[in-house]
């Protein structure tokens, strides 16, 4: 709801910021929303599904530290960081992303990372 907010009063405030062509792509804004909205309830869920898994997989405290807190941040690093995609063009004269377009790739690695390492520590724990 702030991010929807925050870019209403962009496009209220600042005419200029929608007659980027950037944002004019048909639906781009809309469709941003809606699917980093879905992004989140999906790592959500995988995060308290995966956490449930994290005290029976066969690593030490600290794998099992890791795993619990990459699984679960990288829902911060690619939807509660405002959104890394829109953070990255917020700038009414923007023409491509910046810099900040990488928050999301940091999520990514951090969401693959601990899954690998749960996933490992699963089938080492069924073979002992």
């Amino acid at each position: 709801m702030s991010t929807g907010g925050s870019i209403l009063s962009l496009l209220i405030g600042n005419p200029s910021y929608a007659q980027n062509e950037l944002r004019q792509a048909p639906g781009s804004w809309r469709a941003g929303h809606a699917h980093a909205g879905v992004l989140l309830l999906l790592l959500l869920v995988l995060s308290l599904v995966t956490l449930r898994y994290v005290d029976e997989a066969a690593l030490s405290e600290g794998m099992k530290t890791l795993v619990r807190h990459s699984i679960t941040r990288s829902r911060l690093w690619q939807c509660c960081c405002r959104r890394p995609i829109f953070l990255s063009v917020l700038s009414p004269e923007a023409a491509e992303p910046n810099g900040l377009i990488y928050l999301a790739y940091v999520g990514a690695v951090s969401l693959a990372a601990g899954l690998l390492v749960l996933g490992v520590g699963l089938v080492r724990g069924r073979r002992g």
